[in-house]
């Protein structure tokens, strides 16, 4: 397959393109779409099994992020004031949730555990970065941040079907091969000249020690 239009340059375009999702009144997380989109080309490109498999553990992964945040909201106090002990429960409650988030990859829908930690983190970007259409509301980050991250994959495909790509006739190959083989063949060596070749010098230190 062979570009019409730079991949690059496409891909640009639709980078571009985000400054005005996220350049809106709703605050959207615009970068979360990239996570999605980078994801997508690490599982080895646009295709329906791979966006499948990243809008099934994207969103659960910041659905466990969100269940940190609600139950650090809640008991984040529980056994003192003070930084060191909030930093302990807060270690408790990403501890057992992380294990959950973990142990659920052997479930064989939820198995791509790199995409649930995908939507894990930016979660927690968007939800402490101050994003979303509520800024500060757990819920809305997460509605944000599931919608971004849910497009990265639809970019990832467009960023490779407008670069309109063609199929490189077999003809073509061909005659790059034979243009190839032909060039390789000028530069051989005629092994009855090579041998002369080597010989003469022999010779010819030979007739002078005569």
């Amino acid at each position: 397959m062979r570009d019409r239009i730079p991949h690059e340059i496409i891909a640009s375009i639709l980078a571009g393109l985000t400054a005005f999702i996220g350049g809106t009144a709703l605050n959207l997380p615009p970068w979360a779409i990239f996570i999605g989109w980078a994801g997508t080309f690490l599982l080895g490109g646009p295709s329906w099994a791979n966006a499948r498999r990243l809008w099934l553990t994207m969103p659960v992964g910041s659905t466990f992020a969100l269940v940190i945040v609600l139950i650090d909201t809640h008991i984040g106090t529980i056994a003192g004031e003070g930084r060191f002990a909030q930093n302990l429960v807060l270690a408790v409650i990403i501890f057992v949730v992380n294990s959950a988030l973990m142990f659920s990859g052997r479930i064989g829908a939820l198995a791509l555990i790199p995409g649930m930690f995908l939507g894990f983190a930016s979660y927690f970007a968007t939800f402490f970065g101050g994003f979303g259409f509520d800024a500060g509301n757990p819920w809305a980050a997460w509605v944000s941040v599931v919608a971004m991250n849910f497009l990265g994959p639809v970019f990832a495909y467009l960023s490779v079907r407008l670069a309109f790509p063609r199929e490189v006739s077999s003809g073509h190959i061909a005659s790059a091969t034979s243009d190839i083989s032909v060039a390789a063949s000028g530069h051989e060596v005629d092994p009855e000249t090579e041998s002369t070749s080597r010989n003469v010098p022999s010779g010819e230190v030979r007739s002078h020690a005569e």
